[in-house]
């Protein structure tokens, strides 16, 4: 038998998500500040696209808990 939807919780899922993300994103911004002159520009790109992937993330778990809370 399936489990009934128990959306209960959502909003302190997405905060955790929301808070996990933006600790990664500090911890490679972080790690370009010391590690920019020791690494290539290929991996510096990477890690600059990738938060930009980030951000974006947050912002779509900050609306999504917007969404939860007016339910």
């Amino acid at each position: 038998m399936a489990k009934p939807d128990n959306r209960a919780d959502n909003e302190s899922h997405l905060q955790e998500h929301i808070d996990h993300t933006l600790e990664n994103l500090h911890e490679a911004e972080d790690y370009l500040d010391e590690h920019a002159e020791e690494i290539s520009a290929d991996e510096k790109q990477s890690i600059q696209q990738k938060n930009e992937r980030r951000k974006a993330s947050i912002d779509a778990f900050a609306k999504e808990k917007r969404d939860e809370a007016q339910q």
